[in-house]
C-alpha cells in the first residue's frame, strides 16, 4: 500500500432504510471534532466534513446506518432515553478498547441478564451506551 494511503477507498454510500425512508441515529455533543474522533474510532466509521452544528459519520464501507453528530449548547442531564448497544464476542477486550478511545466505564462489574453480559459506558459527552456479549 502506498505510504500516503489511509486504506481502501470507501464504497458508494448505501444508507440503511426504514419503511418510508432512511434511518439515521443522532448523537448530541458539545464538541463536534472530539465526538467525531471518538465515535469514528469506536465504530470504524469515517467522518464527513462538518456543516454548521452537524457532522455525519459514515460506515467505512459505505453501507449501513449513518451517525449524525449534533453540536448542542446544553449539557446532558439524567439518563439517556435511547442508547446504542454494541454487541461483541469478547466483552472485556471490547470494553477495554473503547475505554482506550476515551469512554468512561460506568459499571464496575458486568450486568447479567438471561445469559447476556454487558457494561455501561459513556462517551466524552456523557451519553451512555452498552457493550454486550451474547449468551454462551
Amino acid at each position: 500500500m502506498p505510504e500516503n494511503s489511509s486504506g481502501p477507498e470507501p464504497g458508494p454510500r448505501v444508507p440503511d432504510a426504514y419503511r418510508n425512508g432512511e434511518l439515521v441515529i443522532v448523537i448530541d455533543c458539545a464538541d463536534l471534532s472530539r465526538a467525531a474522533r471518538f465515535w469514528s474510532a469506536v465504530l470504524g466509521y469515517r467522518p464527513e466534513p462538518a456543516s454548521g452544528p452537524y457532522q455525519s459519520l459514515i460506515p467505512a464501507g459505505g453501507s449501513g446506518i449513518e451517525i449524525l453528530l449534533q453540536r448542542v449548547d446544553d449539557a446532558k442531564h439524567g439518563k439517556n432515553r435511547v442508547h446504542l448497544d454494541l454487541r461483541t464476542p469478547d466483552l472485556a477486550a471490547e470494553a477495554s478498547r473503547i475505554r482506550n478511545c476515551g469512554a468512561t466505564q460506568i459499571t464496575t462489574q458486568p450486568v447479567t441478564e438471561d445469559g447476556w453480559r454487558w457494561h455501561i459506558l459513556a462517551d466524552p459527552d456523557g451519553n451512555e451506551f452498552c457493550v454486550l456479549q451474547r449468551p454462551g
